[in-house]
């Protein structure tokens, strides 16, 4: 019997090796691009979306959590991501959310978003860490994989602390936190006086004072008639006081509510992408987390992006180098390992 011709396929085996790793980076780095531009522009143009089929959108089982699967039709499973929506009253169902949802799942990966009850109530509580520790057992579980954790807002917070949890830290790759914070004192002191600082960086915003009232009496259960009356009125003095000498049960609770606590608990990546000129959350807050949990962390500030949303207009040069460095955030995610 005749042997088969071996040693002339060698050559035709070892390009076939060098060829699909640099193939499929290709690819990815154009997804990143395709995903990012649709994105930063509010999906206009829609450069993803024209070519990726609709991704289904179904009731993902997770006990006693409300969430949500998004999934592209493809003929394997794609990376775990859990995305943690920021303060709306809609939670899973946030427009916003579902939109950011199916994007991310034509750019490959498998999302789940759970709706986060302190998160849709604005006042967040130590028990809202639960409904994503839950999603993301349930999430890297289906596809015996390790999950990509975002939180977008206020929203890092419970995503950073899950991603910290002893139950599911081993099973999370990657955590990436989009306008989010480190402190939650120091976010309580920036909504009630628009000061922020951290190291050697000061800044002053104004916020507009129903945003004030609805956040105190969204968290009137934590402090008197009296001081929530002081802090409504914004009076400089009384507020200042107030901070100054937090009740004890308050400090505990900002604590624990405090993503630094635990950042250096987090097994995976960290990446850290904030607006320059968030309004909403300031930039100081990545810095401050950063400083927490130095190795394996990434901190990306670019003024393309406000608080969580692009410009939704035409993209300049100007903004290469933040387009650039945005690129290299998304194209490192969608390169997750298995």
């Amino acid at each position: 019997m005749r042997q088969p011709q071996v040693a002339p396929l060698l050559p035709l085996l070892l390009a076939l090796a060098f060829v699909f790793p640099v193939a499929r980076a290709a690819c990815t780095l154009l997804v990143a691009g395709a995903f990012l531009g649709e994105f930063l522009t509010d999906g206009r143009p829609a450069l993803l979306t024209s070519v990726t089929r609709q991704p289904r959108r179904e009731p993902l089982p997770v006990a006693r959590v409300a969430a949500d699967r998004y999934a592209a039709p493809a003929l394997r499973a794609g990376v775990p991501l859990v995305l943690v929506h920021g303060f709306t009253p809609e939670g899973k169902d946030d427009p916003r959310a579902r939109q950011a949802a199916r994007l991310l799942a034509r750019a490959g990966f498998e999302v789940a978003v759970p709706s986060v009850p302190g998160l849709m109530r604005g006042r967040l509580r130590p028990d809202d860490v639960e409904p994503v520790v839950a999603t993301i057992a349930a999430a890297s579980a289906r596809n015996a994989r390790s999950a990509v954790v975002m939180g977008v807002s206020v929203g890092a917070g419970p995503a950073l602390l899950a991603a910290a949890d002893p139950r599911v830290r081993d099973r999370v790759a990657t955590v990436v936190s989009l306008g989010g914070y480190a402190s939650a004192l120091e976010l309580l002191r920036f909504f009630l006086t628009g000061d922020y600082a951290y190291d050697d960086v000061r800044g002053h915003v104004d916020h507009d004072p129903e945003v004030v009232r609805a956040f105190i009496a969204a968290n009137a259960d934590l402090i008197d008639e009296p001081t929530r009356r002081a802090l409504a009125a914004r009076d400089p003095a009384r507020t200042a006081a107030f901070l100054g000498h937090l009740p004890p049960d308050l400090r505990r609770l900002l604590d624990a509510l405090s993503p630094e606590r635990v950042a250096a608990d987090i097994r995976g990546r960290l990446l850290l992408v904030h607006g320059r000129a968030d309004r909403a959350v300031p930039y100081t807050e990545a810095l401050r987390l950063a400083a927490a949990r130095p190795l394996r962390t990434r901190v990306v500030l670019v003024g393309i992006v406000d608080h969580v949303e692009g410009p939704g207009g035409r993209l300049g040069w100007r903004q290469l180098g933040d387009l650039l460095a945005l690129w290299t955030v998304v194209y490192g995610l969608l390169m997750t390992p298995d």
